[in-house]
């Protein structure tokens, strides 16, 4: 039946291509490897027949020798096909998490960097993938979310990821790049069973497929449901996150701790994922919720890898870290455009010497029109500015003399008497 899987996989393709709107690119993610290439190559006669643009895009992790190797397979297959190749050198930076967590977080800082924004990225993996997935998760002791394993279909950073063969087997992709006489490179380090995946693949999987033959498309299919069941949660948690969120994008704790334990993690959760940020370990989030009500003024604070969440004054907050400032100031003609460390200023000034900008030092006054003379300190804790945006703000300083607040890249909190910000 080999000569009639690639009519199963084109058609699987074209199916994918209703998920790109006209006008955007299609990319396909390959490492030089039997599935990527053959992806590649399919991708390549589908796109050309509904005359659909295709790139392809090639993460040189520089992880093993063979690296080079690859990177040359690639080369050779794109020019082969005519289709544009862009090569991403990455670094792996370890962060706790692994080897194979650091590769895959370099590859989509990859993708986000080289891929624009309303294109679609098709990814290889197929069902033996999904179920190795699926069984790492389980080891893991992961929640419904991690059993989900890899989704279809995954909108993330303005861009579409797709995984157009998640229901077809290792085997089946084996026998049709045989059948049409594809050339590939074997990665080395995938005969390597000290790698959780490698020993799953090579051990695990094959005592399981002897006792039960379909057991690779049995867990894949425990994880579409699983995946499916995720989906719901998250949206019925979506809702119910739009009657607790404020204006600024924070939880009212009060309201959430009406909830049961489950559901606050869930809401949690969802809203990591609405903001897209890593979500937390379950151990992480207990540890929040834990101190939901600490006293009103109590700066409560959890990190994990890639966020953290805070509450003040009976408000969840979930962000991105931050990460401390160093000492800064710069001189000012008043035009927009000035680069600070928080980025491009977008208000201007109408000035006729130019100003210092700089961060807040503390012991710094105003003179507001119609208010007189305010400390800044002050006027801060009048204001529903958490505390570690205060931290934030640029003054605007003639001289000794404070006549504007900023808050990056375009809020003018306050402005003295007779100043002019545009």
């Amino acid at each position: 039946m080999a000569h009639r899987q690639p009519d199963l996989l084109v058609s699987l393709l074209n199916d994918a291509l209703v998920e790109t709107p006209p006008g955007r690119s299609i990319w396909v993610a390959v490492s030089g490897g039997l599935d990527s290439s053959l992806l590649l190559v399919l991708a390549a006669e589908v796109c050309q027949q509904a005359r659909r643009p295709l790139k392809a895009l090639h993460v040189n992790h520089a992880l093993q020798p063979a690296a080079e190797t690859f990177e040359t397979q690639c080369r050779d297959l794109c020019a082969s096909l005519a289709v544009p190749l862009t090569v991403a050198r990455v670094t792996v930076e370890h962060q706790g998490d692994g080897l194979e967590g650091a590769a895959r977080r370099a590859r989509y800082a990859a993708f986000a960097q080289h891929i624009s924004q309303g294109d679609t990225l098709w990814l290889a993996q197929h069902q033996d993938d999904q179920a190795e997935t699926l069984l790492l998760a389980a080891l893991r002791g992961s929640g419904i979310r991690g059993l989900g394993a890899m989704p279809y279909r995954r909108d993330w950073q303005g861009l579409t990821l797709l995984r157009p063969w998640l229901t077809v087997s290792r085997q089946q992709l084996a026998e049709t790049a045989e059948v049409m006489r594809l050339d590939w490179c074997d990665d080395p380090t995938n005969q390597d069973v000290a790698l959780d995946r490698n020993r799953l693949r090579h051990r695990v999987l094959p005592e399981l497929q002897a006792r039960w033959p379909k057991a690779a498309s049995a867990l894949a299919q425990s994880a579409r449901h699983a995946g499916e069941a995720d989906q719901l949660l998250v949206a019925y948690a979506a809702e119910e996150l739009q009657a607790l969120r404020d204006s600024d994008g924070s939880l009212d704790v009060a309201a959430l701790g009406l909830r049961d334990r489950p559901r606050q993690r869930l809401l949690v959760r969802t809203l990591c994922q609405q903001a897209d940020l890593p979500t937390p370990p379950r151990q992480r989030i207990d540890t929040l919720l834990d101190q939901f009500f600490a006293g009103r003024d109590a700066q409560v604070r959890v990190s994990w890898p890639g966020a953290e969440a805070r509450v003040w004054r009976g408000r969840l907050y979930i962000m991105p870290p931050l990460e401390a400032l160093e000492p800064w100031q710069a001189t000012w003609n008043g035009q927009p455009g000035l680069i600070t460390p928080l980025g491009p200023l977008q208000l201007a000034l109408e000035t006729t010497e130019p100003v210092t900008l700089r961060w807040r030092q503390g012991g710094e006054t105003i003179r507001l029109p119609k208010r007189g003379r305010r400390d800044v300190k002050r006027l801060l804790q009048e204001t529903l500015l958490p505390p570690w945006q205060r931290e934030r703000l640029i003054m605007v300083m003639q001289g000794e003399e404070c006549v504007g607040v900023i808050q990056p890249p375009a809020t003018l909190l306050w402005r003295a008497e007779g100043v002019n910000f545009g």
